[in-house]
């Protein structure tokens, strides 16, 4: 049987753009070998050409004009990695509405404008995938649209924020203040030089606006959800929670009872008990709660370039499948979760 191709345009080459490359690199012949597929990024779209990056990259892949992706006949899939809704947004609807498919890690601009990316997505018949843009390399979108749509969601809660875990995990277990581990993540790279999306909340919102849409069916805006981040937490606080048996994690969480939804990020205490409770540094959990299933957890790391990869190249693998089966284009349903 023939080696089926398919092309692949990146747009961003920052540390999730360079690890996902380096995920395909390092996992292509596995990849082709398990898929029957050979996939291969063609062209990136990226300013700094020069930077030093740990992988070597053909310099006539580079390209700054946006175009060469989304015109290029070549190209069957464009990965959007440029952060930011603007012009992420626009750019993955010009890559859709040039009968692109579409994968994302972009938090902010999936949770701004999820309707009308999956709109687009449906008007012009291609797919669009955003695995990666809700805790890293944890599969958890496509468990809730395939495995788990069998249920009625009761509950969600999650650690979705790896920078605010690793900052009160530090807290509770080495007794330090939020200032002295703010300032250790941000040497280690796991806090942003400034870190108001993480500590604040906002990255948090972001993802759990995501997980409503995909849960409940329903649409709130990540402005919309009450949030409290840990920027006022103390040592005081942690060690008086540890007192009474808990710990304290940033926690988004959203919950249905009687047909009414509430939804909120805030700092929460954890019994010990929980298995969220041992959820610690940069890992993520997403706990769920489904009429049928019951309780389940996923676990793993919420960040990092290669985790991120992992997500970014599962989704790129599901719509190869469904392009060599001519199987690939989503349908909206109104109110559902696929």
């Amino acid at each position: 049987m023939e080696m089926k191709t398919v092309k692949i345009g990146l747009m961003g080459f920052g540390n999730i753009g360079v690890g996902t490359y380096k995920t395909l690199e390092m996992n292509r012949a596995v990849i082709a070998a398990n898929t029957g597929i050979d996939f291969e990024i063609v062209k990136i779209l990226e300013k700094d050409v020069d930077r030093k990056r740990d992988v070597v990259v053909p310099r006539e892949k580079f390209t700054q004009n946006p175009d060469d992706l989304f015109l290029d006949p070549q190209i069957d899939i464009v990965i959007e990695l440029l952060g930011g809704i603007q012009p992420a947004t626009d750019f993955m609807q010009k890559a859709m509405n040039n009968g692109k498919h579409v994968v994302t890690a972009n938090k902010a601009a999936v949770a701004a404008n999820y309707d009308e990316l999956r709109k687009t997505a449906a008007d012009n018949q291609v797919l669009f995938r955003y695995e990666a843009s809700v805790a890293g390399g944890i599969p958890i979108l496509s468990a809730l649209t395939g495995p788990l749509l069998g249920n009625d969601f009761v509950e969600v809660l999650g650690i979705l924020n790896g920078t605010t875990n690793y900052i009160l995990s530090q807290m509770a277990d080495a007794g330090l203040a939020y200032e002295d581990v703010l300032k250790t993540a941000q040497e280690k790279g796991f806090a942003e030089a400034d870190p108001t999306a993480d500590v604040e909340g906002i990255d948090v919102a972001n993802k759990l606006s995501i997980l409503i849409s995909l849960i409940f069916g329903e649409r709130v805006a990540p402005k919309d959800i009450p949030t409290e981040g840990i920027s006022k937490i103390t040592k005081e606080d942690i060690e008086k929670a540890s007192a009474e048996g808990n710990k304290i994690k940033l926690i988004g969480k959203a919950k249905k009872e009687n047909g009414t939804l509430t939804y909120s990020v805030k700092p929460t205490m954890i019994p010990f008990s929980h298995p969220l409770a041992g959820v610690n540094n940069e890992f993520n959990a997403v706990f769920v709660k489904g009429n049928a299933v019951d309780e389940l957890m996923f676990y793993g790391k919420g960040a990092g370039p290669l985790p991120t990869g992992s997500a970014i190249m599962g989704d790129v693998i599901e719509i190869g499948k469904a392009m060599a089966k001519n199987a690939a284009y989503d349908q909206v349903v109104a109110g559902g979760r696929k």
